[in-house]
């Protein structure tokens, strides 16, 4: 079933991916009320010149405002009617997961827990939500499924979106809550985050530093551009979820439900090696990296790959922007934003 929507919550709306859908649902005439707590985890300068890119629009508005604060994001859901929610905002990032976890599980489960009461409380009609690749953890078959098993993270912030995911079925099932949940596979592009590897090597480049390549190189991402993104969302929030008539019980399909409960990946459907990724931004900076090889980082994976055939035969679209073309746009933002010749 299709839905029509006018009034988006975007949380996370200074964020990267927040940003940028933030900015199509304004250009596409949604109102749209962007919340972020505008947390310090990196720059909050380039957070602050996101939101200074959105606004002008009239059809938005802006709460500063951490999700775990039940009380003021009660607030915002109560002043105002949303045909749909889309909760982009978590404490990002799988290796600071290791350093301070508390802020997982405020940003990620409280959070996200407020989230889902809101949307109960207050009729929304469909909640669209960040999953992430890293769910998959220690799976090893390839391309990645929504209908595999992922049970076996490998760092608190896999365990946090798997759990939103559990969280938001819980809701879907006691409630009628209609929800999405979405897996992003390592998306980069322009104002992008300063943690990524386009933005961190592409710095190091620039200033003749030393890049860190983990696993001596022997790694494969599906990186998936900004805007195929900001597509694949805009296509989801129209899609309704339905029950699955087939699911069953005694064989349960993760990535389905007997509720209006789905999970989708978005990715490129193309892994790229990682040196084949760095080349990309050497070309596009035009000048070569010097490399630090280094071991294995704790809970990270040495590959990821998404099968999108759901995403493709539900909404009717794929991801297909080539590395090239998404690291020249990205290289450009980059040097325009920091005023590089």
């Amino acid at each position: 079933m299709n839905l029509k929507y006018n009034s988006v919550m975007v949380t996370g709306a200074a964020g990267f991916i927040g940003y940028h859908l933030s900015l199509r649902l304004l250009k596409d005439g949604c109102r749209v009320v962007g919340v972020d707590n505008l947390n310090p985890y990196y720059d909050v300068n380039l957070k602050e010149a996101r939101l200074k890119k959105l606004r002008p629009f009239d059809n938005f508005s802006f709460h500063e405002q951490d999700l775990s604060n039940s009380e003021e994001l009660n607030k915002i859901f109560e002043n105002a009617s949303f045909d749909v929610v889309v909760n982009l905002a978590a404490q990002a990032g799988v290796r600071y997961s290791l350093e301070n976890p508390k802020a997982y599980v405020d940003a990620n489960l409280v959070g996200f827990c407020n989230i889902l009461e809101g949307c109960r409380h207050c009729n929304v009609k469909h909640l669209v939500f960040a999953s992430s690749s890293s769910v998959y953890g220690a799976n090893t078959r390839m391309p990645f499924s929504v209908h595999h098993n992922v049970d076996h993270p490998v760092s608190l912030y896999a365990a946090t979106k798997k759990a939103n995911e559990l969280m938001a079925h819980t809701y879907s099932h006691l409630y009628g809550l209609p929800c999405t949940g979405l897996r992003f596979f390592t998306v980069y592009g322009p104002w992008g985050r300063p943690d990524m590897a386009a933005f961190l090597f592409t710095r190091a480049i620039l200033e003749d530093k030393p890049i860190q390549v983990f696993n001596h190189g022997n790694m494969k991402r599906d990186f998936t551009y900004i805007d195929d993104i900001v597509e694949g969302v805009v296509r989801v929030m129209g899609k309704l979820p339905e029950p699955n008539p087939e699911w069953e019980g005694d064989d349960p399909d993760p990535g389905t439900s007997y509720t209006p409960y789905r999970i989708y990946n978005i990715g490129n459907n193309q892994p790229v090696d990682l040196m084949d990724f760095i080349s990309a931004l050497e070309k596009a900076v035009g000048k070569e990296a010097k490399k630090e090889f280094m071991d294995l980082q704790p809970g990270d994976v040495i590959e990821t790959f998404a099968d999108i055939d759901d995403l493709s035969k539900d909404v009717g679209f794929k991801p297909n922007t080539p590395i090239e073309e998404g690291i020249k746009k990205f290289v450009e933002w980059y040097k325009d934003y920091h005023d590089i010749e």
